[in-house]
């Protein structure tokens, strides 16, 4: 599959663009890659659903904001989707793409096309927020849920649409069918015509008759979906990613809402998340700074062995690269960070203070403390000797 281009190269606008100069673009690039304007061009369809796909994301300041922070894979959580997984905008068909921002063009686009679609608007389920907790372990490889998620869902008995069967619907008589009324107003500009959305029969064009019995003309029950969610490796904390379709069923066989995941990270006990990167505190003894030694360590998926040098400090960082956490987008992988501290015991008897002040008395230890006495301009004036 290739690589989704970016969405402001796709409009053609500045990554500061203002939503007035985002709609304009949309319109511009819509009206020439409108498939009326250009019957059997795979080519200019596939355009044409590009900047729809861009708009969806760049006229709503939710869906902007996790773009221009996480890029694509902050809309669907990994790139080419896949079954049952972040989708993004690749399950609209081209009906929905003109229900749902056909509205901008007046019901017409430029030039005198109308949309495939009628001009008619078709209702939208809501969307639905969950919040899903996941351990460090799930984030460094990725992990597929399957949630039991409470919504609205499509009526078995109507599919959805309300109507008791196919011969219960009637044309509407307040639009004749268009799904739009026209109005006239008087204004300071002289007489203006408005279009706007049907009252009577919602955008449809039509009317139910004889309403289905289990949903009473809803074309909605409340429900219960069990979801498969791909979430990606990479994720962090308050990401949102969206699963196309699968929020709450809309009114009449309409477009569902889409849901949307909220990461949650799981507090470690041992490894504390810096971005990409993993940090963990090492307690070590004194014998085992001043000797060298090996030690365990943990990591996301086990434990692994460290050498400390003799003569190690505190404070000292351990860098043990590629063993954090990689990247949403793709871009490599963190390091695991170990920050050494030394144990020191509080009490000691009196043979361990023995052994203690002998050590103390040894040269190497005496030229220690004395260096750790000098003030900073001793210490340069050593240095440069």
């Amino acid at each position: 599959m290739a690589e989704k281009r970016d969405y402001y190269e796709v409009l053609g606008v500045a990554k500061n663009a203002n939503a007035d100069e985002i709609k304009k673009a949309y319109r511009k690039a819509a009206i020439q890659y409108h498939p009326d304007k250009n019957p059997g061009d795979k080519e200019a369809e596939e355009k044409f659903k590009e900047a729809a796909e861009a708009y969806d994301v760049l006229s709503n300041p939710d869906k902007r904001a996790r773009y221009d922070q996480f890029g694509h894979a902050g809309m669907h959580g990994a790139a080419g989707g896949g079954a049952g997984g972040f989708e993004g905008f690749g399950g609209f068909s081209m009906e929905d793409i003109f229900s749902q921002f056909g509205d901008i063009f007046g019901g017409h686009f430029g030039g005198g096309f109308r949309s495939s679609g009628g001009g008619r608007r078709v209702n939208r389920g809501s969307d639905i927020r969950i919040k899903v907790r996941l351990t460090l372990a799930e984030i460094a490889t990725g992990v597929t849920k399957k949630l039991k998620i409470n919504k609205t869902v499509a009526c078995d008995q109507c599919s959805g649409t309300g109507a008791r069967d196919s011969n219960a619907y009637a044309t509407c008589s307040t639009c004749n069918g268009s799904g739009y009324v026209m109005r006239v107003e008087n204004s300071f500009f002289g007489r203006m015509q408005t279009q706007s959305v049907c009252p009577t029969c919602g955008g449809t064009g039509k009317v139910i008759t004889a309403p289905c019995d289990k949903c009473h003309g809803e074309g909605t029950l409340r429900g219960q979906e069990v979801v498969e969610i791909n979430i990606p490796a990479g994720v962090g904390e308050g990401m949102a990613l969206t699963v196309t379709g699968k929020g709450n069923a809309a009114r009449h066989g309409g477009i569902n809402g889409d849901l949307l995941v909220i990461i949650e990270e799981e507090p470690n006990p041992e490894l504390i998340r810096d971005g990409n990167d993993l940090i963990h505190n090492l307690n070590i003894t004194v014998p085992t700074a001043l000797l060298g030694g090996t030690v365990e360590v943990p990591t996301v998926d086990g434990r692994a062995k460290i050498k400390i040098a003799p003569g190690t400090h505190a404070g000292k960082v351990l860098r043990l690269g590629g063993k954090g956490l990689p990247d949403v987008n793709g871009y490599g992988r963190g390091d695991l960070l170990v920050v050494v501290d030394i144990t020191v015991p509080a009490k000691l008897n009196a043979e361990e203070k023995r052994l203690v002040e002998q050590l103390a008395a040894q040269p190497d230890f005496q030229r220690a403390e004395s260096v750790k006495n000098q003030n900073i301009f001793e210490r340069m004036k050593n240095f440069f000797r």
